[in-house]
Order: C-alpha cells, then sequence, then structure tokens
C-alpha cells in the first residue's frame, strides 16, 4: 500500500493600499468547528488541487469556488509556500484589487453534524470575508499563513 499523496491546496491572496495602510482579504472558515473561534479561523480563500493541476488554476478555480465571484484579473505576486500544522502545504499569489465582502457567494460543503448522528448537514466554506490590517490580519490567519503576509508586506515595500 502506497502512502497517501500529501495534501496541497492553492490560493488568492487578495489586497489594497488604503490611506490606513496595507489591507488583505481573508475568509472565515465555514462550518460548526469554526463558527465561535476568530483567531486561526481565518484564511487565504483556497482549496485543495489534485497532482498535474498547475497551482495558480487550482487558486483561480478555488476563489470562485469559495467566494463565488470571479478571480480578480491583475498581476500575481507569488508568495510562495507554507506548510500548516496538520500537514498541509498551501501556495499562494497576491493580487491587488477591490472587493466588496457584501457580495460573495460562497460554495459549500456537506458532514454529519453532530457527529455520529446520522443527520447532514450543509455549510459555507467560508461563512464571511473581512478586509484587515496587516496586524490585526496575523492575529487572525491560520498561523503558518502569517509568512504569506510578511512577504506580502515585504514586496509592498520593495516597490
Amino acid at each position: 500500500m502506497s502512502p497517501a499523496a500529501p495534501r496541497r491546496s492553492a490560493g488568492l491572496l487578495l489586497f489594497r493600499h488604503t490611506a490606513d495602510g496595507l489591507q488583505v482579504l481573508l475568509g472565515h472558515m465555514g462550518g460548526p468547528y469554526f463558527s465561535r473561534k476568530d483567531a486561526g479561523a481565518w484564511t487565504v480563500p483556497k482549496g485543495e488541487y489534485e497532482p498535474g493541476e498547475p497551482a495558480f488554476d487550482a487558486a483561480r478555480r478555488e476563489f470562485q469556488e469559495e467566494l463565488g465571484l470571479a478571480p480578480p484579473d491583475g498581476e500575481a505576486v507569488a508568495l510562495g509556500e507554507v506548510r500548516q500544522t496538520g500537514g498541509k502545504t498551501v501556495t499562494a499569489w497576491a493580487v491587488e484589487a477591490e472587493l466588496d465582502p457584501e457580495t460573495i457567494a460562497p460554495g459549500t460543503f456537506t458532514m454529519e453534524w453532530p457527529p455520529r448522528s446520522g443527520r447532514w448537514k450543509e455549510f459555507p466554506e467560508l461563512d464571511r470575508v473581512a478586509w484587515f490590517g496587516l496586524d490585526r490580519a496575523r492575529a487572525v490567519i491560520v498561523t503558518a499563513q502569517t509568512a504569506f503576509l510578511d512577504r506580502l508586506a515585504e514586496h509592498s515595500a520593495e516597490r
């Protein structure tokens, strides 16, 4: 029996420049496990992809699936990869764009809830999205993904 392929996700991190500084758009993970959590429950809109699919194509596809909106055009800044605590490797790109969080129409997933109840419920992939300044984003994003914020800040400082 061969070991399972490592799980990989790809995503797009939208950013914008405001009078208050650089802001990023993060999504709050949907479902019952994250409903009452803030710190560590926000993420780059992303999703898993299969070997052979180009990661950037997956990032754009997953953006559409997670938010229900076409991914923005514009220069994509490669932010590299991070490995999350659960072992998943996430690759991300930053794209400068405006997006009104009220316009999202998130995709959904189905899971048995409560566990072992035999009842299946549907939950949004992301139950909300919001713009955050970098300091606040660092406080709420999945810990490993803070590297994406640091890389984006470095890229912005170089410009």
